[in-house]
């Protein structure tokens, strides 16, 4: 299926990342794999391609401006292309927003948002050069890009809108570059995971954990406790990341992909929710209640 295609896949050591890889190696295709924690992708590397043939394994930190452009020129050195990239990498930062350090916040929109906004700025130009011209001029086949969202870019949610608000942003980027890069060639597709049983959860744990604390909530901590207990109760109709893996091979597969796929099907659920009730409904269903 992706015989001869280039792919990188950030973030692609665990979780969703991860098992876009092994169904991306799976369909044939030349993947890239890029993530902060070495040996994890070394492994994964060496398990989908022992020769190393197809299978490139870049550690580095995607908020790295030298790391991300090393990125880029080995990918480059080893396949001559770029095809597709999957902007996967991000984590979440959860607390009250009174309370959350200005620093940290800042902190998440720079992995999630303004890191992949420079990785797409460096694979852009390559894939225009990439496109052929069409019979009206315009480029065609240059590459696609594929932007990791959430359904937490469309509900926003108390406790949790730090992270929700990264993923707000990455809605109007990713709709404003997909009418930007069309003319080269170049299709710009958004995935929305809902909740996925990964370490994502974990590292959003360690992230709030000064802000979550009795200390550093305040007066929000009587709500803390709901909060998590509602993580407990929706972990449960949590999917498997090779749900949202097959979400992004079907955008890279299709001759012309959607805009949006949205999984698994309480993602769908959520979003039509979302759309059919007024703001003031969704507003008592997720808001804060202390434990009785």
């Amino acid at each position: 299926m992706f015989k001869n295609k280039t792919v990188i896949v950030t973030g692609a050591s665990s979780g969703i990342g991860e098992a876009v890889a092994r169904r991306l190696a799976r369909g044939g295709a030349n993947v890239v794999l890029f993530a902060r924690r070495a040996e994890r992708l070394a492994a994964l590397g060496a398990e989908l391609d022992a020769t190393g043939g197809r299978v490139l394994a870049v550690a580095g930190d995607v908020t790295v401006v030298a790391d991300r452009e090393r990125l880029v020129r080995m990918t480059l050195e080893k396949f001559g292309r770029i095809d597709a990239l999957v902007n996967n990498a991000g984590y979440g930062q959860r607390g009250p927003i009174e309370r959350i350090p200005v620093e940290a916040l800042r902190a998440n929109f720079e992995t999630n948002v303004f890191s992949l906004v420079a990785l797409t700025q460096l694979v852009a130009p390559v894939m225009r050069t990439q496109a052929r011209s069409g019979r009206d001029g315009e480029g065609k086949n240059g590459g696609r890009i594929v932007n990791i969202g959430s359904v937490a870019g469309k509900i926003t949610r108390p406790m949790s809108a730090a992270y929700d608000s990264t993923k707000f942003a990455l809605e109007g980027i990713t709709d404003g570059l997909r009418g930007e890069l069309k003319p080269f060639g170049i299709d710009v597709v958004l995935v929305r995971p809902g909740f996925i049983r990964t370490e994502f959860g974990q590292v959003a744990d360690v992230a709030a954990e000064r802000v979550f604390s009795p200390e550093g909530a305040g007066p929000y901590a009587p709500y803390v406790s709901d909060f998590q207990a509602k993580r407990v109760k929706f972990r449960r109709a949590a999917g498997v990341p090779d749900d949202i893996a097959r979400l992004v091979e079907k955008a890279l597969a299709a001759r012309r992909p959607r805009t949006h796929y949205n999984g698994p099907l309480h993602a769908k659920f959520f979003l039509f929710l979302k759309w059919l009730l007024p703001t003031r409904a969704m507003d008592r269903a997720l808001r804060m209640k202390k434990p009785k």
